[in-house]
């Protein structure tokens, strides 16, 4: 069939009121011209009547025109569309429609009706091609009336389900395809219907009849059809599957909310379950993470398979099921997985490949057994029919395994279903292999924590004392700053707050430096100002030593640093500080002010030599010495008034007791992530009773030393300390015998009763004595080894008068 073959001239274009008439005779000769005729073809009747028509007509279609004749002889008349040449050159396409128009026993005549169809584009395709294009298309197509039952579909449609087209007739969509959400089409077909507005791309997810247990998604466009006077006559819509797109969308967008709900943090147990979480309910209905146990420790794994050494135990990291409490679960969160040999999820782990059954044994048993009673449950006891198994590998090391399972979905795991699972436990396992190796590196961290800052204060009886340290880094847990109490001889003790530029564990190892450093220097009993000075030429050493690498994170050389030593016996307190805050003070009453102290330059930077300041402080005096973090801000542009007037605030707080206070004053001036570490030392003060000190001053003559002895003994005595009386003459003998034999100046005996029994011996002189270790046919050089034997621990400390000799016997342990 050509492209002008036989048309519908009932079509809504076809009118024939509008026609144009010719009459031709049974030769085909135009017998008759009318005025229309001539509006059409630009033709006068003289120029055309007597002619043929083919005269009219392109090369082409005059060719057809005894073709053309013959059908009409045979059928009775024909129709269909033509080129008709104009009058001077131009071309007008025509609907022609040919029927016999012979009087009885007249001549054959025939009728021409000719309708132009210059503005009707598309109709140059015959019915019979239409309805190869429709009938033949991949696309469903229906057309239904005004009540919404169908009257013609396509063959496309039987894909669907549904029955055939002419099953389908006069049926609505919800007796055809209940499965899907025929309340929802049909409200689009009525929109249609009273507003005209097609509908495209409307899309509908839902169980079609030829594929009930498959979840399909389709997308379906809906026109109103209309008769010739505008009134509509039906909706025609056309279907296409589009589950592929959809699942891929699915798919797209399930990787997408893994990404952003995955890994949030660092805890392994919490991504293994948000693991979970994000793959129920649109990938599985039930899904179980099992972790080895060395995964959770933060353990160093070895790459390649496993052996079945390796696999033991298997713990329970996380699951979630479509049903509340997870009632497929055998296994508990945080109970042991205990899998049997050879069954699905080893052979995961130790091949490192994936494993699927689309439809599970219903009478099999679960393959870890039933932490509640030991029995292991049937699949179908737990309503399970499909199982995807994936091993949770991460850079060549295999972590653990996830294993999903369906129950309320009819439709089996296919390959794409496992496709996307192992896409998403590739996802998930790159952040458990992350929250493992923080793990590990946080446990390192966290000794290397413990090694670097006191666990628990010394106990000494001359202040009470809270410290509060809170760092920048919340990985580590680890910072530059740090804090010390450190006893020193004479009941003082050494209060010390530091910090070292820069975060995390660089900068840990740093201080860590430093106060081993402060520790070392402050068993020499140097005063504040010494102290600093011998860790400025250290960290000046250091960097010079260490060249001051530009890859170095954290350098020594610009740490601050401030410290001070409090003497119980009379309460004087002297500080010294290297480009540190200077230590507030909090008096009895609740006053709170600030120390005049010089800060100094950062410690390695150089600079003039530090100044001490020295004050007294009256008992229950609080001292807080703190790093510039706790009054830092993230706009770091802000007074030292204004913050000193924020701190001051802070330390009026009252609390039931130190420890609280010193966390209040925190958590008033810190957010819970600072962008500076803080560390914070608060100590109230005490001062020593009368009863507790006895001295006296002794002339530089040797007869005095039986004196010495004799009220040493008296004292402890008063004491109820007698036991300690034989040692105690003896250390007083030698001290006070070696101040009169090599030193000048006044000589004072002092005894100090507190944690332990301290016994000190100054004098003028500025020579350390020093221990010797003398032979046994020496008659001297035994009196401070005897000191030392019978001694705690003795040493020598510099006062601006000379020195002091003391020693310290514990009154906790058996005198010697």
């Amino acid at each position: 069939m050509g492209t002008y073959e036989e048309q519908d001239v009932a079509r809504r274009r076809f009118d024939v009121a509008d026609a144009v008439p010719l009459l031709l005779d049974a030769q085909g000769a135009v017998i008759s011209w009318t005025r229309d005729a001539q509006r059409l073809l630009h033709y006068a009747a003289s120029e055309v009547v007597g002619t043929r028509v083919a005269g009219l007509l392109t090369a082409e279609d005059a060719a057809r025109v005894p073709e053309l004749a013959e059908r009409c002889r045979r059928d009775g008349g024909w129709s269909g569309l033509l080129t008709v040449r104009r009058k001077g050159g131009g071309q007008v396409r025509v609907m022609a429609r040919v029927t016999p128009a012979a009087e009885p026993g007249g001549s054959p005549r025939w009728l021409v009706l000719l309708s132009d169809m210059a503005d009707a584009r598309g109709w140059d395709m015959s019915r019979e091609v239409l309805e190869q294009m429709v009938t033949g298309s991949p696309v469903g197509i229906a057309i239904v009336d005004t009540t919404l039952r169908c009257v013609w579909s396509n063959t496309a449609l039987e894909q669907f389900g549904g029955g055939s087209p002419a099953e389908r007739l006069g049926r609505r969509v919800g007796e055809i395809q209940p499965g899907l959400d025929p309340a929802g089409m049909e409200s689009q077909m009525r929109h249609v219907l009273e507003t005209g507005e097609p509908v495209f791309g409307y899309e509908q997810v839902g169980h079609v009849r030829s594929a009930p247990h498959r979840e399909t998604a389709h997308m379906l466009s809906f026109t109103r059809l209309e008769d010739e006077q505008g009134r509509p006559m039906g909706v025609y819509y056309t279907v296409v599957d589009i589950t592929d797109r959809h699942r891929a969308r699915q798919r797209l967008a399930l990787l997408d909310r893994a990404g952003e709900r995955i890994g949030r943090s660092l805890d392994i147990v919490q991504t293994a379950q948000e693991l979970a979480d994000v793959a129920v309910p649109d990938c599985a209905d039930f899904v179980s993470v099992d972790l080895l146990e060395s995964v959770l420790h933060g353990a160093e794994l070895a790459s390649g398979p496993l052996s079945s050494s390796e696999l033991v135990p298997l713990r329970r990291s996380g699951q979630q099921s479509v049903n509340p409490g997870v009632p497929e679960a055998v296994v508990q969160v945080g109970g042991v997985a205990r899998y049997l040999a050879g069954s699905p999820p080893i052979r995961c782990l130790t091949t490192g490949t994936s494993w699927r059954e689309e439809r599970l044994d219903p009478l099999a048993t679960t393959w870890a057994t039933d932490m509640t009673d030991g029995r292991a449950a049937t699949f179908l006891e737990l309503g399970l029919h499909s199982v995807m198994i994936v091993p949770i590998r991460a850079r060549g090391v295999t972590l653990g395994v996830t294993t999903f399972f369906r129950r309320r979905r009819q439709e089996p795991f296919d390959d794409d279903d496992l496709s996307l699972a192992e896409d998403l436990v590739s996802r998930a396992a790159v952040c458990v292999d992350n929250a493992r190796r923080y793990t590990r590196e946080r446990d390192a961290a966290l000794v290397l924590q413990r090694s670097l800052l006191p666990r628990r204060l010394p106990e000494q009886n001359a202040v009470d004392v809270a410290a509060c340290y809170r760092p920048a880094d919340e990985l580590t847990g680890l910072g530059g700053d740090w804090y010390d109490l450190i006893p020193l001889s004479g009941a003082r003790v050494a209060l010390v707050v530091g910090e070292v530029p820069g975060h995390g564990i660089d900068a840990a190892a740093a201080m860590g430096r430093l106060r081993t450093a402060v520790r070392t220097l402050a068993a020499l009993d140097l005063p504040p100002e010494e102290v600093l000075a011998h860790l400025d030429d250290l960290a000046a050493r250091t960097s010079l030593e260490e060249g001051a690498a530009e890859d170095d994170d954290v350098q020594v050389s610009g740490s601050a640093c401030v410290y001070v030593v409090y003497d119980p016996v009379d309460g004087q307190c002297t500080m010294a500080a290297a480009g540190h805050p200077a230590p507030a003070v909090v008096l009895p009453d609740g006053t709170v002010s600030f120390v005049d102290l010089p800060q100094g330059t950062p410690l390695g930077t150089g600079g003039p030599p530090f100044e001490a300041v020295e004050l007294a402080l009256a008992e229950g005096s609080t001292l807080a010495l703190h790093t510039d973090g706790l009054l830092a801000r993230e706009d770091r542009d802000w007074a030292v008034d204004a913050d000193r007037e924020r701190l001051r605030r802070a330390l009026e707080l009252v609390e039931p007791s130190l420890d609280l206070r010193c966390r209040a004053v925190v958590d008033a001036l810190v957010p819970a992530r600072p962008h500076d570490d803080v560390a914070l030392l608060m100590a109230r003060t005490r001062l020593l009773g009368a009863e507790q000190v006895a001295d006296w001053d002794l002339p530089a003559d040797p007869a005095v030393v039986a004196d010495a002895r004799k009220e040493a003994a008296r004292q402890l005595a008063a004491w109820d300390l007698d036991e300690l009386a034989f040692t105690t003459e003896l250390v007083v003998s030698e001290l006070v015998t070696n101040a009169i034999r090599y030193a000048s100046g006044p000589i004072r005996l002092r005894l100090i009763k507190e944690r332990a029994l301290i016994c000190e011996v100054s004098d003028g002189g500025a020579t350390a004595p020093h221990l010797r270790h003398p032979r046994a046919t020496d008659e001297g050089g035994r009196g401070l080894l005897l000191v030392s034997q019978f001694s705690r621990r003795w040493g020598t400390r510099f006062v601006p008068e000379g020195k002091v000799i003391w020693a310290e016997q514990s009154l906790e342990e058996s005198p010697a």
